[in-house]
């Protein structure tokens, strides 16, 4: 089978991963806004006055990022957006790790100081990267199978 054929699908799959997993993140921090609070500020990275915008914005840029990926539209624009996130997820969790601290890392709700021991560090660096990985091969092979941007231009490999 030529990479023609099993790219698009390919970059489907990309896109349904990634895009569900910003869709559900985005969802799960959503009805607890003083748990978002929490997450982030148990991180101890950003100014106090940052802390809530920051809280309240991250879920819905997952949710905007992560629909428009299960959509199809504006794939490469997106699958960037998703790659900046995961990044900046990747050194908030590092961060937190590199320092000591006892945090879940409110990836999916959730969040803030948890006892000795309970941290996901490895787990979640392994996770984002992966993500990232696939962020970066969505924005430089963009077009997929099942995509709404596929009604106004044809796809190609």
């Amino acid at each position: 089978m030529s990479s023609d054929l099993v790219r698009p699908w390919l970059a489907t799959a990309a896109r349904l991963l990634l895009g569900g997993v910003l869709v559900v993140a985005g969802a799960l921090k959503l009805p607890d806004p003083a748990e978002a609070v929490r997450a982030v500020r148990a991180y101890r990275l950003l100014p106090e006055a940052v802390v809530g915008p920051v809280a309240f914005g991250l879920p819905v840029l997952e949710i905007l990022v992560g629909l428009a990926l299960l959509v199809g539209v504006f794939v490469r624009t997106a699958a960037v957006a998703a790659a900046v996130l995961m990044v900046v997820f990747l050194a908030g969790v590092s961060s937190a790790w590199a320092r000591g601290l006892q945090i879940d890392c409110g990836c999916f709700g959730g969040g803030g100081e948890v006892a000795a021991g309970q941290t996901a560090y490895p787990w979640e660096v392994v996770r984002d990267t992966a993500l990232l990985l696939v962020a970066l091969a969505l924005a430089r092979w963009p077009h997929s199978r099942l995509a709404l941007s596929n009604r106004l231009e044809p796809v190609h490999g």
